[in-house]
């Protein structure tokens, strides 16, 4: 019987593994793909990146017109991300089996969480520049309904998680719905809603900075007009402080979370 299972589990992972390896020589032959001249550009592009991409004295002269649209793609995916946590909280709160008033509710929320959430950043984006043009506008709401899709969805996993114990208990002693909410389901699951918001603002910094190179604003479109220009030491800068912003923000996040969980 112990031979038999772990025979059809190694005879899974041979399809599974025979399956992935013919995919992957399917999709080089297909597109023609020379994986020898793939690996030996890397080579070739350290050192173009070790001899061009690099802030020199002349890119440090942008940085006072650089800092204020860093900090307009910060504000803007920390504002988005928490305005859609205040409208994910009461959609999970519909959508959760724990706290759902009835199954319509809990349908139409999770509905709404599965589309807003599997559409694509970039496809909201292009989406919503039809409408706002290239605005801060249209990468604010792309920011905002994506990050809707994603925390309801989280939220609604955190608020299944909730023990049943003092639900039941409260239930018991005559507590009404807003009573059991607000005593019992919110206290035990706020640290980890908390958790996910802090991670949703962390991706949405890095996900601002392309959104910005669509929709023309902040600090990705900084990096694409330099980029463009082919001043390379100046986008070296860009990408500098896109990336000490991140892990800063990171560092804060990840503290957060050491103290609330």
């Amino acid at each position: 019987m112990r031979d038999d299972i772990f025979s059809k589990r190694r005879n899974g992972n041979l399809v599974f593994f025979s399956l992935l390896i013919s995919l992957t020589v399917g999709s080089i032959i297909i597109t023609q793909y020379d994986v020898l001249k793939g690996f030996t550009s890397i080579y070739k592009a350290i050192i173009w990146g070790g001899g061009n991409f690099y802030p020199d004295a002349k890119s440090m002269r942008i940085l006072p017109e650089v800092l204020p649209k860093l900090q307009e793609t910060v504000l803007m995916a920390i504002a988005a991300t928490t305005v859609a946590a205040f409208f994910a909280l009461f959609l999970s709160l519909a959508g959760s089996k724990t706290t759902r008033l009835n199954r319509i509710f809990g349908i139409v929320s999770r509905g709404i969480a599965s589309l807003f959430r599997n559409i694509p950043l970039v496809a909201w984006a292009m989406v919503l520049m039809l409408a706002f043009s290239q605005s801060p506008l249209t990468g604010y709401f792309a920011l905002f309904f994506y990050s809707l899709g994603f925390l309801t969805r989280a939220f609604m996993e955190t608020l299944e998680e909730v023990g049943n114990n003092s639900i039941e208990g409260l239930q018991a002693t005559g507590a009404g719905y807003f009573h059991i909410i607000f005593q019992a389901v919110l206290p035990s699951s706020l640290p980890q809603m908390i958790s996910w918001l802090l991670y949703n603002i962390e991706h949405n910094i890095r996900d601002a900075t392309l959104v910005g190179i669509l929709t023309g604003t902040g600090i990705g479109f900084s990096f694409d007009l330099y980029y463009k220009r082919f001043d390379y030491h100046a986008a070296s800068l860009v990408v500098i402080l896109i990336v000490i912003t991140v892990i800063f923000i990171e560092f804060v996040s990840n503290n957060i979370r050491r103290v609330i969980l």
